[in-house]
């Protein structure tokens, strides 16, 4: 979704009004991370945004990337965010082979999740739960941990529930995705 060479356009403060929204949307989409909301979109803070290409808004605290929108889709974590919260988002995981298409930008298909090295929520496989027990439907914003890794690779949307993944086992899995560097991860701020 993001191109390499990529350069932020303006940069605005947003309304305390519009921002007391954005924190309701976020809190909404991503219980999760209520303990921790003070600390990511604080109440006596200014938030920014930032105009990316595409339609995409950036918002930011200070030159600290949170959470980016395309139009009116899901509001989403930037992955500096999934790496500081990684507990408080849906979470699914590719196996080794999947991880070099998706770090290229490709589209993540369903086989990366459903071989042996993948994990989808309730599965038999996922020994300590980590990936949650119930199915998620397709537009659910869901970060992407890879076999063998600490930290997320990339945050998308799912194009289809897990549920279905498991049944059919082949086709496009995720899109509108964020990944470790893209144009969005590298991103100058400052």
């Amino acid at each position: 979704m993001f191109k390499k060479d990529m350069t932020p356009g303006s940069k605005s403060k947003v309304k305390s009004s519009a921002q007391r929204g954005i924190r309701a949307k976020v809190l909404e989409s991503y219980p999760l991370l209520e303990p921790y909301i003070e600390e990511i979109l604080p109440k006596k803070e200014q938030l920014d945004l930032v105009k990316l290409p595409d339609r995409v808004s950036l918002y930011t605290l200070g030159s600290t990337p949170l959470f980016f929108q395309h139009m009116d889709d899901p509001i989403m974590p930037h992955l500096t965010l999934v790496h500081k919260y990684p507990d408080a988002f849906n979470r699914l995981r590719i196996d080794r082979g999947a991880i070099r298409f998706v770090l290229s930008g490709a589209t993540l298909m369903a086989p990366g999740l459903t071989s042996p090295g993948g994990r989808l929520p309730d599965d038999d496989a996922d020994e300590d739960g980590r990936y949650g027990e119930d199915e998620l439907d397709a537009g659910t914003v869901v970060v992407i941990e890879a076999e063998g890794k600490d930290t997320a690779c990339m945050v998308g949307v799912l194009r289809m529930g897990t549920g279905e993944m498991k049944k059919v086992k082949k086709g496009q899995a995720c899109e509108a995705g964020h990944y470790l560097g893209d144009g969005l991860w590298g991103l100058n701020l400052g």
